[in-house]
């Protein structure tokens, strides 16, 4: 016979954590290099947009949570993780282009395994499924929108993308299967599917949120103002 085999629960969710932590570092650091590179940034620029955007959304999350100093800041691989990614896109990125729009594969990928790990972590902590879903969202959104504002655009948050909303989907999927007892790595897969696939069809179908329409003079204003800003 076998001696029996333990399992240590605690640690088992909090080495989930840490990888999708570490895997969504590494993916939204790609896309943070990815645009800076497009941008034309030198290689200190790129390793900054590359930091920024990978470390953003978890930094906020572990100041609201009360985990601090916050995991990007106290654990080396982070730092490591953003770097290596921010190399690579900087010396290789030719090896990359061959992929269609490389930076929003790249931000719904981050963006999926961000989502499932902020809001795994806020359950972690003791949070309610329903905040632990919203920080889920936040985590998810917050390196994209420090990547935008950098780069003096308009967060993809803030436009009418399906990109929130997918990552509050994915959220949802995680601390569903929480609350019903599915193994946590099940309920991660399914919600990180879930948020992925909602943001590549979103960008392949066009899909969109409601819009506000504007008065016919107003619409016009707005587009003779983007003109300007294009010249």
């Amino acid at each position: 016979m076998f001696p029996p085999v333990s399992l240590d629960v605690s640690t088992a969710i909090k080495t989930l954590v840490l990888t999708l932590d570490l895997l969504g570092t590494f993916v939204f650091a790609l896309s943070g290099a990815v645009a800076g590179v497009r941008r034309r940034l030198d290689l200190f620029g790129v390793l900054v947009l590359s930091f920024v955007a990978a470390n953003s959304g978890g930094i906020v999350r572990d100041v609201l949570i009360g985990a601090t100093p916050p995991a990007a800041i106290r654990d080396w691989r982070y730092l490591a993780a953003s770097l290596l990614a921010g190399v690579w896109i900087f010396f290789w990125y030719p090896s990359i282009r061959r992929l269609r729009s490389p930076v929003l594969i790249f931000d719904a990928a981050g963006l999926a395994l961000f989502c499932v790990a902020g809001a795994q972590k806020a359950l972690v902590f003791g949070l309610s499924p329903v905040a632990a879903a919203l920080l889920g969202m936040l985590t998810g959104v917050g390196g994209g929108v420090a990547r935008d504002v950098l780069l003096s655009e308009i967060p993809a948050v803030l436009r009418s993308d399906i990109y929130a909303v997918a990552a509050l989907a994915g959220a949802a999927v995680m601390v569903t299967g929480d609350a019903l007892g599915v193994p946590g790595t099940v309920s991660a897969c399914a919600g990180a599917a879930l948020c992925f696939g909602l943001r590549l069809a979103a960008i392949k179908l066009d899909w969109h949120l409601p819009v506000a329409h504007l008065p016919r003079q107003a619409a016009d204003d707005a587009a003779a103002a983007k003109r300007r800003d294009g010249r």
